[in-house]
Formats: C-alpha cells, structure tokens, sequence
C-alpha cells in the first residue's frame, strides 16, 4: 500500500504564460506557492484480478481500457498496471476551484503508481511525467504550472524556454517578508465551478483572433518578473499593488475570466482596504485572492464578504512538493 500527499497551489504572477501557444513563441516565466490543501492517492495490491477506482464514483473495470477517469486510465497505460490493484483519492479542496487540483491528482497519482511498481524518479521527470498526460495523451488545453508547482512545492519561479524545457528556481524571499505576504493575503470561495478548459481555449482562440492577446500576456510575463523582484526585496506590500495591474491585463485575455458578478466583489475589495488581487486559476470562478495590509482593513473586507455569503478560507504556504507517505511494498505473487 503506498499513500501520496500532493498539495494544491496559488499562483503568484506570470499565470498564462505557461501555456504552449505563448510559451513556444515567448518563452514562459510563472511563480506559485504550494498551499496546506492535499490531494491524497492510496495504490494498494487487490486480491481480485480487476481494477478498483474510487474518487467521487467507483468504478470496478476488468480492464484499463474500461476506466472512465481519463487521467487514471492514462496513467495506468504509461506504466504497464493492468490488473490486481486499487486506487482511492481523496481531497481536502473541491474540483475546479482553480487550485490547480487537476496537476495535483495527476503527479500524486503518478507518485503513487511509480512508487508501487518500485521505480524512482527525480522530481522534474515526475513534473514531466504529468505534463504529458494531461497535455500531450488526453490534449487538454493547459500548461505546466499545476504539475510542476504540485512537484517542487514551496514558493517557487519557474521559466519555460521555447522548446518546453523549465528551469525551476526557489523564490529568494526572506522569513520576513514570506510571512508578511502569507499574513496579508486572504481568500474567499465565491461558490462559483468552473470549467478551467474552457477559459484556456478561449485564451488560446482569442491569441490566432487578436494580435493583442501574446502582448498581454508578455506584460503579464513582466508583472511576474516583477513580483519575484519586489518579493525578493521585501517590498511585500508593492506585491499588492502589482496584482491590481495583473488582474487588469489578465481579464483583456479572455471574456470568461470574469463576469459581473466578480468584478462588483473585487471593486468591493478595492473600497475596503484591498491593495489588489485576483482570481486563482484560469478565472471564471472558485477562489478570490486579495492582498490587504491593514488589520483593521481586513476585518471589514471579511464583515464585508462573509455577510454577502462567501466563505473565508485560510491558505497558509507549503514548502514540500508531492511526497509518499505510507509504504507498505507487497506485491501478490
């Protein structure tokens, strides 16, 4: 029996630029932290010859074709697992919330599986290995941050080349200024699903439609550079007010970023302390992210938001990527 904890992310600037159509022509640059929210994989042997699949359906399949899930069944084809074994999920934070829970449940599913068929891997093969299950095998529209950021954890930059090579870089933040910007950072559900696919095709249509798009994209690539040197120089506080600007070129992006109903509870943010923020992900929905400095700001942005009916939840960075965290190696002969 092998359990993996994978943990979820935020994104802290260079969102999109992750993307192939951007990255192949402009190279990508995108900083993430790793959050105290998990995805959790259990592998085990099964006594019977099938295949057990439990996240939120069961599925028990004679064969790897049969499996419904297409990243389970992906995953289970890269690596020759056919029969005998079970597979149990379980996460602390709901799908499609934009915390990137789709990287996550690939690389902890894949930690799981390679660990059980006893076979070691460095962390950007791992990062890789998921990149192109959910990239190149099932051809979904997005890009390498949730893997790579599920993989290394931590706060930590990342830069695409143009032939897809990522360079990974920890963050050079201090103590100080790391937990300032956990301190003053504050997230709300809006309640909103969405589906992630959808805003990043729109992106990516929207980039052979108008020129314009690769250019927002490159002052969101620039914000990103920004917010690793104001963080890097403990101006934690410029960090909130970049955000602002980010939110502004991210939504020229695609239509489906926001809609009314978000841009009233950022402007509403805005006019009860909130330097800047954003919506974590794609967009479309799940969590509002604001910066906000001042104490007495942030308890009437929560009176605010909690009495309009969203749910405050707390994110506190993780420094640690995927990791196992049972193993129990048995294998029925």
């Amino acid at each position: 029996m092998i359990i993996s904890k994978t943990p979820f992310r935020i994104s802290l600037g260079g969102g999109g630029t992750d993307l192939p159509f951007y990255y192949e022509k402009e190279g990508g640059f995108f900083l993430s932290a790793a959050i105290q929210r998990y995805v959790y994989i259990l592998v085990s042997n099964r006594y019977e010859k099938n295949i057990r699949v439990s996240y939120s359906q069961t599925e028990i399949c004679d064969t790897v074709e049969e499996i419904q899930h297409p990243i389970v069944k992906e995953c289970l084809k890269m690596l020759d697992l056919t029969e005998h074994i079970e597979i149990i999920s379980y996460a602390d934070m709901p799908a499609q919330s934009g915390l990137g829970s789709s990287g996550s449940f690939t690389v902890g599913l894949l930690h799981s599986l390679l660990t059980f068929n006893r076979q070691d891997i460095i962390r950007k093969d791992l990062a890789e290995m998921a990149c192109n299950v959910e990239m190149d095998l099932l051809k979904e529209p997005s890009g390498k941050q949730d893997q790579y950021i599920a993989t290394f954890g931590n706060l930590t930059c990342f830069t695409i080349k143009k032939n897809g090579d990522v360079d990974v870089e920890p963050l050079k933040i201090s103590d100080y200024a790391k937990e300032t910007l956990e301190n003053n950072l504050v997230f709300f559900d809006t309640g909103i699903i969405r589906s992630a696919s959808e805003v990043l095709k729109d992106q990516k249509n929207n980039s052979h439609k108008n020129p314009m798009s690769l250019e927002y994209l490159n002052k969101i690539k620039e914000i990103g550079l920004d917010i690793k040197k104001c963080l890097e120089n403990d101006d934690v506080d410029e960090f909130g007010r970049l955000m602002d600007y980010h939110w502004n070129e991210k939504k020229k992006t695609s239509s489906k970023i926001s809609n009314s109903l978000i841009d009233k509870q950022y402007e509403l943010a805005k006019k009860n302390g909130a330097l800047g923020g954003k919506i974590i992900g794609a967009g479309g929905g799940g969590f509002l992210m604001f910066y906000v400095k001042d104490r007495e700001a942030k308890n009437s942005l929560r009176k605010e938001f909690i009495s309009s009916g969203l749910r405050e939840v707390k994110m506190p960075f993780e420094s640690e990527g995927s990791k196992i965290i049972f193993n129990l190696s048995s294998k029925f002969q």
